[in-house]
């Protein structure tokens, strides 16, 4: 009785409980994610719930390029605006967003994250441009770069200009990135190699809970 009482109060260690992004992120929040991927209808519900507003887009492309799963998030600060991605990858920018860089922006920065600034989503291609590679996860628009955050003060931090440096900016961004491997499968930064210099590369093609984080 004490443990169904407490999983009822703590739907985010409860791995039963319907996702909801406005709960608190638990060890349950992971396996939640990684679900999301197996139904575009299960993942859009996820969204309705947690009261995110998303514009469903229709399907498009052909072959390994072919996106069954298009949205744009309504309310979401993106630099350039309403970037088209499928429905896990909204899920975890909402929760990266709400949960991890406000706070953190906050605690380092003193201020609020107003934009994100990002490279895209969709690109039709192998990882790195090689024919012999496998297919990238931006093929489907299961990913996103992110160059940098503009704050409500106007400052803006730049992963190409501030990864390096040591100072609060650069500490903001290594925070950032260590929390977006609790939301997304792949987080690629600077430190993996030069071809992410300039960006974070974020995409939901594993499960959280035992994707690559670098």
């Amino acid at each position: 009785m004490a443990g169904r009482v407490y999983l009822a109060e703590n739907p985010q260690n409860n791995p039963w409980a319907p996702l909801d992004l406005r709960d608190e992120r638990g060890w349950a929040t992971p396996t939640k994610l990684s679900g999301l991927r197996g139904s575009i209808e299960d993942c859009r519900a996820v969204l309705d719930r947690s009261e995110v507003a998303f514009t469903p887009l229709p399907a498009t492309g052909d072959g390994e390029c072919r996106r069954d799963d298009r949205l744009t998030l309504g309310t979401m600060p993106f630099a350039p605006r309403f970037p088209q991605f499928t429905c896990p990858v909204a899920a975890g920018m909402v929760l990266w967003l709400e949960k991890d860089l406000q706070p953190l922006s906050e605690e380092i920065l003193g201020g609020k994250v107003a934009r994100i600034q990002q490279y895209g989503t969709y690109s039709c291609r192998r990882m790195y441009n090689d024919a012999n590679a496998p297919w990238s996860e931006h093929a489907t628009g299961n990913a996103i770069d992110i160059a940098g955050f503009i704050l409500e003060d106007g400052r803006t931090i730049s992963v190409l200009r501030d990864w390096g440096e040591d100072d609060e900016e650069a500490r903001f961004l290594k925070a950032a990135r260590d929390a977006a491997c609790g939301n997304f499968g792949t987080v690629l930064s600077p430190e993996y190699n030069a071809a992410h210099a300039d960006h974070f590369h974020l995409d939901q093609g594993r499960n959280p809970a035992m994707g690559a984080c670098r």
